[in-house]
């Protein structure tokens, strides 16, 4: 995307480049990555890809990406994922221990979802908690999956936190369900307008609908999503 909260620091750098307290963002996840094992990493670029220059690194260039949003981007790299693959945004910093518990995940698809989200928004006026990529558990799995669900008479709402592990046969069902609606869907898809403008949590609830599991792996641990100039000044106070 173009970062647009964002903007007079990402005109022409892309946000997981920007630097906090001496480190980029996207240098901070490459080390959680490696310290854990992870050494075949892909990194989706947009505008101003010449700007990444990481060693042992493999790059796919989404040149599409201002007719798409979040999920176009991610399927722009669709054939690096047949092992299964870990997928995380590139302006959000962690604890290692939910890198941990991403790891630890046994199924075929599953999102990080914290249960203590509220908290995260009190101070964070640039970014509204409408919003939240929310998500809303009933006995232990996922029913719905949209941004900012207000209340529910059942189940508990907790907040998509941009981390997911999909298997290799996940993998596979997210990739050819993806292919599928390329060719078949027409018109509004789940809460956007187009399939071409959805986001994670629209192909999530594309897939629970279609009676495909994808479980919560419910996170505890700090993490900081930068997306507002506030959100920069809060971060930078918070980690060394």
């Amino acid at each position: 995307g173009s970062s647009s909260r964002l903007k007079k620091f990402t005109e022409s750098l892309p946000k997981g480049l920007l630097e906090i307290n001496g480190q980029t963002i996207i240098q901070r996840q490459i080390e959680y990555l490696r310290n854990n094992g992870i050494n075949d990493i892909v990194i989706v670029t947009g505008p101003n890809a010449d700007c990444f220059d990481f060693k042992d690194i493999t790059y796919v260039n989404d040149y599409n990406y201002e007719q798409h949003d979040v999920l176009g981007s991610l399927m722009a790299a669709k054939n690096h994922m047949n092992d299964g693959f870990i997928m995380l945004y590139s302006d959000i910093i962690f604890d290692d221990s939910i890198l941990k518990s991403i790891l630890n995940f046994q199924g075929k698809i599953g999102i990080a979802v914290d249960m203590d989200w509220k908290k995260k928004y009190k101070k964070r006026t640039e970014h509204p908690i409408t919003d939240a990529d929310n998500v809303l558990i009933k006995s232990g799995n996922i029913t719905h999956t949209k941004q900012f669900i207000s209340k529910t008479n059942s189940g508990k709402i907790g907040e998509f936190m941009p981390l997911m592990i999909l298997s290799s046969s996940g993998a596979n069902i997210f990739v050819k369900t993806f292919e599928k609606l390329e060719k078949t869907h027409k018109g509004k898809f789940h809460e956007m307008p187009s399939l071409k403008k959805a986001v994670l949590t629209d192909m999530f609830q594309e897939l629970i609908d279609s009676q495909i599991i994808v479980s919560p792996i419910i996170i505890s641990g700090k993490w900081y999503e930068i997306d507002t100039p506030q959100d920069l000044e809060i971060v930078k106070k918070k980690i060394n």
